[in-house]
């Protein structure tokens, strides 16, 4: 095995939801800074990148995000929470950027893969994430994909509900991106999901499409920050081989 595997091996291992933070110790807040630089590259759905990260610094603003948050410890004690927001409804502003990049790469190109990358940012991710507000175009792409299945693989999701999930699982890789680099740099970590969305998009002065995909609390964990020894079920229950 790579030594680069070793560590990161041993950082997977390490990981793990500190719900504790010791309020006493150094905490390089640079830390969170690089992270989310690396938390950036994650892959995503089509590189559309739908998503933002706010830093909540202040004592103000941290007791406010960890009131709605339930006030649990791992909002409580945090010396950073960091929270990742979904935004949908910059997919025609991401769109245009990454047209204009990829028209860019191709630029005196004329072949079949330049024009299936144009082609597919021009055309397809407009019809994929375009959405009224009564979702009718969702639905006549869900029956074409299903006519379209019957004599080959088709795509199955297209409309308003999957589009916001798929953002969604985006969101989640750059969130463990983020959470894997501040192990990395000596840090704990601990996602939540138990919070009251509406009031902390108010907060953040979110539009109303924006959507709190988790919160994330960090810094130097305490002893008392880990509760239990981790389970998981057995390999065999989760891993097959086809």
């Amino acid at each position: 095995m790579k030594e680069s595997a070793v560590i990161f091996d041993q950082l997977v291992n390490e990981r793990r939801s500190v719900r504790i933070y010791d309020a006493d110790a150094e905490f390089d807040e640079g830390a969170v800074k690089r992270s989310i630089d690396r938390a950036i590259l994650a892959p995503n759905s089509s590189n559309m990148q739908l998503w933002e990260f706010y830093r909540i610094k202040s004592p103000e603003a941290l007791k406010k995000v960890a009131w709605m948050c339930m006030n649990q410890k791992a909002a409580k004690t945090a010396r950073e929470l960091v929270v990742i927001v979904t935004r949908r409804d910059l997919w025609r502003q991401r769109q245009r950027a990454l047209l204009k990049e990829i028209e860019g790469v191709y630029e005196g190109k004329d072949d079949k893969g330049a024009k299936r990358a144009i082609g597919y940012y021009k055309n397809l991710i407009p019809k994929y994430y375009y959405s009224d507000p009564l979702d009718i175009w969702g639905i006549i792409k869900k029956l074409i994909y299903f006519f379209v299945g019957l004599s080959r693989p088709m795509v199955r999701h297209g409309n308003r509900a999957d589009i916001r999930i798929s953002v969604h699982k985006s969101a989640a890789l750059a969130a463990q991106n983020f959470m894997m680099s501040m192990k990395a740099e000596g840090y704990d970590t601990c996602p939540m999901e138990g919070m009251d969305s509406k009031r902390i998009k108010k907060l953040l002065g979110l539009p109303r499409k924006a959507e709190i995909n988790m919160v994330i609390g960090c810094g130097p964990g305490s002893e008392k920050g880990i509760y239990s020894k981790r389970f998981r079920v057995p390999n065999e229950e989760v891993i097959f081989e086809v």
